[in-house]
């Protein structure tokens, strides 16, 4: 070679001169040039090669040492004259043996370049070089870390050495292959192969075998399908060897992606038991989060069976983006929510689930994996994930599934038990607050309205009615009802034999519940449904002390609903506290009334010790004094008759005679309210009493009775009522004489008679109502007094007799005047004695 710089130009011409490869290299280990042949020799173009560094066309295996000789021969330490034996990798990953002669030469930017001469070698027997080719791809798989990379590693280097391949697996029924189609005219061979445990050759219709199926002996039960021009037997302990190795590879592969697996997934359960353990629990929806990452799917749902046999229902889900959610969740939850259900070990997804998934997602979804979530031993849901077409979940994604979904249930458990703390809590306090509002109420009706609504929130239920039984009548009553239907439930009135659900609560004194009204024939007020518009109902009674109360009613008007046993339980609960609180009440209301007719009676006592004090001095002032009355009219009827007086004296005498009237009526009223008698009670009818009282009031009235009217209306039909005629005659014209009295005026006096319903008894209303100047009201409640008069010659005595004769009656009398409007006086009496009723 001359000494002379070389510029590029005359260098690429200098090189293109020979038929073998040549190629220049500069600093550090640069390829400046190359000739045709070497292109040919590597299979690649120029711009490929030239300008890249030169150890990316030699040998893996000598790159670092080559690298190493390069820098040493350009920093002048290390000849570079020698002939070297190496290989050469092609495009098409064959491996080319070549010898290299390099030589020294300036360019004429001073700079040193090395020339090196390549000789391709002449082909080795085909034996060596299969051999070869697999020795290098064994050292290759030990740098393979997983089953892929094993079979890609292995197919690369069969290929090299000319050869087609592909890995077949046995499922139980039939070989599959993973890439290249295998022929399947001598399947069983690859069957023989895997029983055998040796390499079968095939190609029955060949001269020569034109495959071999050798025996990976790995735990996959594969085999290696091998295929190639020239294929001959002698080849056959390298291939089975080679196998083996692949074999091994693969099965160390697959040991350390299940130990990395194994390893993922203990840190991917403590991860999930970390989130789930928190302080508050996260909800469904965040952990369908959680977990829809860590198994990279699209999308996240939970249907759960609310109860047995019962539809299943979406709870929770994630990654959906439809307008309705829950029901896409629904739809695509169907797809394999029964498979999944029946399947212990969960269910992925076949091709036609995928379909259907495709389909309902529209294109979004189109693989799955499943497991079904069970709680006490009962299985009442599925838990699934889906991911997009094309991407599919394996067996080991399916089994960390139903490891998390025992975390899900704990999950739901503790969100069960929040909630039912929550719900007790919330229960415990609405108990105390109906056990305080009960306590301190001792009226009836204001216990059972704050009571209806109480049970409405306690037990999330549309209605509440309560109906107090009443023992005399053998009825239920309505006494209260939430605030919908409160004033018309006050007058429903239920038989205690009826067909009613109330009626058989009380009767059977037992809860009894009606889920469905539309699917149950009868045992229920079908009116009293429609109008409230129930859906389901709950009767429960009220006892206290085994004597019955009442009976309440619950009811649903959103849709059926099943009452359970704790909804029960606590509305039995609620009841009893109810029953004792109106028990109580009703106890002190009998004790105040006990304490009213003790005080009654004794005023009673006081009242006939001072009657008979009266009585007393009734006689007395009778004997004392009406006796001189007598001896003072009989002698001025006397003196009229024999002095004939005229003028002062018969004037004199006129008042003489009427003072001594008005004196003798004192004196009657004073023995007339001092000495009652009991009445004689005889059927009477009221219309020929009070016009023969009205007759007597208008001739006792005095003059004044005269511009005065009587306006008598009569109920027509009226029955006879039991009274004492002369005692109710006189009331009546006590009463009438005082409303004439209020009119000096004249006006109209109004007596009106009719039946009326008081305090569950048949009564007699009597009102007689006068259009004078009315009473004060600070005078209103005296009016009843003995010898209390507005008037300036009453005794004060007519009103109290009339009371008197009332009680005597077991009637009542009650007034109602405002000043300016008039005054009218009601008195009340029953049809029958209290004996007869």
């Amino acid at each position: 070679m001359s000494e002379q710089p070389y510029s590029q130009a005359a260098l690429r011409a200098l090189i293109e001169a020979f038929s073998h490869p040549i190629v220049v290299v500069t600093a550090p280990h640069l390829l400046w040039l190359a000739n045709e042949a070497y292109l040919r020799l590597v299979g690649m173009s120029r711009e490929q090669v030239e300008g890249q560094t030169f150890l990316n066309f030699v040998n893996q295996e000598e790159r670092s040492r080559l690298a190493m000789r390069f820098q040493m021969f350009f920093d002048g330490q290390v000849p570079t004259s020698k002939t070297l034996r190496r290989l050469m990798p092609s495009a098409d990953g064959r491996m080319h043996d070549v010898s290299t002669y390099s030589q020294e030469i300036k360019l004429e930017d001073g700079a040193r370049g090395l020339l090196i001469n390549i000789h391709e070698m002449p082909d080795r027997p085909p034996v060596l070089a299969i051999a070869e080719r697999l020795v290098e791809t064994s050292a290759r798989l030990v740098s393979a870390h997983s089953a892929e990379d094993v079979r890609r590693v292995a197919l690369e280097g069969l290929s090299s050495a000319g050869f087609r391949a592909s890995f077949l697996s046995w499922d139980g029924r039939m070989m599959t292959s993973s890439a290249v189609e295998v022929p399947r005219t001598d399947a069983s061979l690859a069957v023989e192969a895997l029983s055998e445990g040796r390499a079968i050759y095939g190609g029955t219709n060949a001269t020569e075998a034109s495959h071999v199926y050798l025996p990976l002996g790995d735990a996959r039960h594969g085999v290696l399908w091998v295929d190639g021009p020239g294929l001959d037997p002698a080849h056959g302990s390298a291939l089975a060897l080679f196998a083996k190795v692949v074999g091994t590879a693969l099965s160390e592969a697959r040991v350390q992606a299940e130990r990395t697996r194994d390893q993922w997934e203990l840190q991917a359960l403590a991860e999930v038991a970390r989130f789930v353990a928190q302080p508050v629990p996260p909800s469904p929806e965040a952990f369908l989060e959680r977990l829809t990452a860590l198994l990279s799917a699209d999308a996240a749902l939970l249907l759960i069976q609310e109860k047995p046999q019962a539809a299943l229902a979406p709870v929770a889900h994630f990654g959906l983006r439809a307008e309705e959610p829950g029901k896409m969740a629904l739809s695509l939850g169907h797809v394999l929510a029964d498979a999944a259900m029946k399947a212990e070990r969960g269910r992925l997804s076949g091709p036609s689930e995928e379909l259907a998934l495709r389909e309902v997602s529209g294109g979004r979804f189109g693989s799955g994996a499943a497991v079904r979530i069970t709680r006490g031993g009962k299985v009442c849901g599925t838990l699934q994930l889906l991911r997009a077409p094309g991407k599919p979940f394996q067996v080991q994604d399916l089994r960390l599934l139903g490891t998390l979904v025992e975390l899900l249930v704990t999950l739901l458990e503790q969100h069960r038990l929040r909630a039912e703390s929550a719900r007790q809590l919330s229960e415990t306090k609405l108990l105390l607050e109906l056990a305080r509002t009960t306590a301190g109420v001792l009226d009836p009706a204001g216990i059972l309205d704050v009571a209806a609504d109480f049970l409405v929130r306690l037990l999330d239920v549309s209605n509440c009615y309560i109906l107090l039984y009443e023992e005399p009548a053998k009825v239920l009553r309505g006494a209260a009802s939430s605030a919908t239907h409160r004033d018309f439930f006050r007058s429903v009135k239920i038989p205690l034999d009826g067909d009613s659900l109330s009626a058989h609560v009380a009767r059977h004194r037992r809860p009894i519940a009606i889920e469905d009204l539309e699917m149950t024939p009868g045992g229920y007020n079908d009116e009293l449904a429609r109008r409230f518009e129930e859906k389901a109902v709950l009767g429960l009674p009220m006892t206290s002390r085994d004597e019955l109360i009442g009976v309440v009613i619950v009811d649903d008007t959103r849709g059926p609903r099943m009452f359970g046993p704790e909804i029960i339980e606590l509305a039995e609960a609620t009841c009893g506290q109810l029953a004792l609180s109106i028990a109580n009440a009703r106890l002190y209301e009998s004790l105040w009334m006990s304490y009213a007719e003790l005080a009654a009676a004794r005023a009673e006592m006081v009242k006939r010790e001072r009657l008979a004090a009266l009585g007393e001095l009734s006689a007395i002032v009778a004997h004392e004094v009406r006796n001189p009355l007598g001896v003072i009219n009989n002698a001025v009827t006397t003196l009229r008759r024999l002095l004939k007086v005229q003028g002062d004296a018969a004037m004199l005498l006129d008042i003489l005679s009427e003072e001594s009237d008005r004196l003798n009526r004192i004196v009657a009223d004073l023995i007339d309210y001092a000495r009652p008698r009991d009445p004689i009670l005889q059927p009477e009818e009221v219309s020929r009493v009070l016009y023969d009282a009205l007759e007597a009031a208008r001739g006792l009235a005095g003059p004044g009775a005269m511009a005065v009217t009587f306006r008598v209306e009569v109920e027509p039909e009226l029955p006879p009522v039991h009274i004492d005629r002369r005692q109710i005659r006189q009331a009546l014209v006590n009463m009438a004489v005082n409303a004439v009295h209020a009119m000096p005026q004249g006006g109209e006096v109004t007596v009106r008679a009719r039946r009326e319903l008081h305090d569950n008894r048949d009564h007699v209303r009597i009102d007689i109502s006068d259009k004078g100047m009315g009473i004060p009201p600070e005078l209103l409640h005296r009016v009843f007094e003995p010898f209390f008069t507005t008037k300036a010659q009453g005794t004060g005595l007519g009103l109290a007799v009339v009371r008197r004769i009332l009680d005597e009656h077991r009637g009542e009398i009650s007034v109602d005047s405002a000043p300016g409007r008039g005054t009218t006086f009601t008195i009340r009496l029953p049809f029958l004695p209290p004996s007869l009723q």
